[in-house]
């Protein structure tokens, strides 16, 4: 389950299992529960390798990445993919408590690995057990599974790179893991702190921005949860959603049963858009929503699943994403992995609603 909550303008990200709606006995577990902690150790994972960058960056010339200018400079592109297969180690970071374990790889993206409701061994994030990259992000190389977090763009230039990491045990028997970079693009930095609380079942994340150049700066901000997904695999929205749009909000379909055409895939004769079997083609669905603060993905099959939660006044956003059970679909699932069959990802945006809507952050400012 994931929860986004705002204080203080701080957006805050909690994750568990939708096995575990309700958290078991929180009340009387707090007082007696074992401390959460979070440590570091090797993890080796079957990895395809990737070429070093390109030594000249790329000017801007006109391309367009996900609906906006896809300006890089000064990164380079990481783009020269190969199929050299090896057994690499990996610095990751853990979190744990009674309930949930959580692996975080700080050396790609600080991207939450995976993620495990340990009473009913679900795994609550897609759990990639190979790196296989493919030319998705926005300087080449990107990854599914898991979380991937995004600001000031989506699939940010280093989604595939290492990046600053720290971790604390607290007294109050919580333990924390930060995650963050200065981006050379805009000069301006984030931090996400992913903390498991003693006796809870869930993972809370912290977002915090910082424009710390003297210019107003363009962001966007979504956390890119993927899942597991299959012919049980069904979306929910809240119900009093009644559209789903796309990116831009250039067209609409009825939600949840469709009686249109929309991203150029048929769905006249009436069809059920929130289970991922009924999607021939890939497709991005935004909840026309500004009311409710939740919506979620459920595995019928194993009846587990994830939800998200958020102040919809600060963390709008509410969105799947699926390469879908066509043709291409499948090919996709044989690009990005060997044998982790199908992903969707439910998407959490903060500061909007829509992708490539992007909101401001004020010179000097920071959202905490």
């Amino acid at each position: 389950m994931i929860y986004l909550l705002s204080r203080h303008a701080r957006v805050l990200v909690a994750i568990m299992s939708a096995a575990l709606v309700v958290m078991p006995a929180l009340a009387d577990t707090e007082a007696t529960a074992a401390k959460a902690r979070a440590w570091e150790e090797p993890l080796v994972l079957p990895t395809y390798l990737v070429n070093p960058p390109d030594h000249n960056p790329r000017f801007y010339a006109g391309r367009a990445y996900q609906g906006a200018q896809g300006r890089v400079y000064p990164y380079p592109m990481i783009d020269d993919l190969t199929d050299e297969r090896v057994e690499k180690t990996y610095r990751a970071v853990y979190l744990e408590n009674e309930y949930i374990k959580v692996c975080v790889l700080p050396e790609l993206g600080g991207r939450v690995l995976s993620a495990v409701d340990k009473t009913n061994n679900y795994d609550f994030f897609y759990k990639q057990t190979v790196i296989k990259p493919a030319l998705i992000g926005m300087i080449g190389a990107w990854i599914s599974g898991g979380i991937e977090w995004n600001f000031p763009h989506h699939h940010r230039p280093s989604v595939f790179m290492p990046i600053d990491y720290t971790f604390e045990n607290h007294p109050d028997g919580s333990a924390t893991v930060w995650v963050g970079e200065m981006e050379i693009r805009h000069r301006m930095r984030w931090t996400v702190g992913l903390t498991v609380y003693p006796g809870k079942s869930y993972l809370e994340a912290t977002l915090k921005p910082i424009n710390r150049t003297p210019f107003i700066q363009s962001f966007l901000f979504f956390a890119n949860a993927g899942t597991h997904s299959n012919e049980n695999y069904q979306v929910f929205f809240p119900p009093s959603t009644e559209y789903v749009t796309y990116h831009g909000k250039n067209q609409f379909a009825h939600w949840p049963v469709s009686h249109e055409v929309f991203n150029e895939i048929d769905y006249r004769q009436g069809v059920d858009l929130s289970w991922w079997k009924n999607h021939p083609e890939w497709t991005s669905m935004f909840a026309w929503n500004y009311e409710d603060d939740f919506f979620a993905g459920y595995d019928h099959g194993k009846q587990a699943g994830t939800v998200s939660v958020a102040n919809h006044h600060v963390a709008p956003g509410k969105k799947f994403w699926e390469w879908s059970a066509g043709p291409r679909g499948v090919l996709w699932d044989h690009i990005l992995t060997e044998k982790d069959g199908p992903e969707l990802e439910l998407m959490t945006g903060a500061y909007s609603d829509n992708q490539p809507d992007y909101s401001w952050l004020s010179p000097w400012n920071r959202r905490s």
